[in-house]
């Protein structure tokens, strides 16, 4: 994070208005942008939705679980969560 001088950026007025509650200390301003949910930005949400669709839609074709658990070196109860969701 780079730091910026306020009173380079903000005007007069705004300035002595934010003095009034912080004088002298540095002050973060987050993003004004919503953030992205979990794993949206490098792709890795999508690829755990599609593997597990691709789960559940073994187990509808009557794949045991024992077998998915294998196959996608999950546990029992990982894929029974997937399964049963």
């Amino acid at each position: 994070m780079k730091y910026k001088k306020a009173s380079d950026i903000l005007p007069d007025e705004l300035l002595r208005e934010v003095q009034k509650y912080i004088d002298g200390e540095a002050l973060y301003i987050p993003k004004g942008k919503a953030r992205k949910k979990w794993g949206e930005g490098s792709g890795v949400r999508s690829f755990f939705t599609q593997r597990n669709e691709e789960i559940r839609n073994k187990f509808f074709h009557k794949v045991p679980i024992d077998e998915l658990a294998q196959e996608y070196s999950l546990s029992y109860e990982t894929i029974r969560k997937i399964v049963y969701k």
